[in-house]
């Protein structure tokens, strides 16, 4: 049985490594799974510029939104595939400017490219989890995040129930 031992006595022991031992269990890690290869290659080549970060994984999601298929059910599963894949560039960069501008990017290309003129309810429930979570994220911002990041929302919602039928964004505005 393998037990973790907490992140202080670790951060302790990797004091006494040398940067080459240090490199070595890193590579390793790296080997084993790969969230922590991902994690590692956002840290070592992207997280130093998380603004190029941004933007490159905003086209990234341009380009699984065109490929999204016209049936709802598997609309619905491909959603959820680029949502996990998003979920997971966000939990890389901990920061909360990249999680409301990719939050803020799914819901747009929603908008843009899904048909939403089905019925199936699973469907229509995406879109409002993600514009739920959006709303959550700006509300945990500084003020002044707050009120840039809040316009671009309540624009988007606008935005929203221009295009979607079914959507009405009075819940959902800050």
């Amino acid at each position: 049985m393998s037990i973790a031992y907490p992140t202080a006595d670790l951060k302790k022991e990797l004091q006494h490594l040398n940067a080459a031992e240090i490199a070595a269990l890193c590579l390793r890690m790296a080997r084993f799974k790969k969230e922590n290869k991902e994690l590692l290659t956002y840290l070592l080549f992207k997280a130093d510029d998380p603004e190029a970060f941004v933007q490159q994984y905003k086209e990234e999601m341009d380009k699984q939104f065109k490929q999204l298929p016209g049936k709802s059910f598997h609309a619905v599963k491909t959603l959820r595939k680029i949502a996990l894949l998003m979920n997971n560039q966000i939990k890389y960069s901990g920061l909360e400017t990249v999680k409301v501008e990719l939050l803020l990017h799914f819901c747009h290309n929603y908008i843009e490219q899904v048909y939403y003129h089905s019925s199936y309810k699973p469907l229509h429930n995406v879109f409002y989890r993600f514009a739920e979570k959006t709303k959550a994220a700006i509300q945990k911002m500084q003020e002044d995040l707050q009120y840039d990041y809040g316009n671009l929302y309540n624009e988007m919602l606008q935005y929203a129930e221009e295009e979607i039928h079914w959507f009405e964004k009075k819940s959902l505005l800050l």
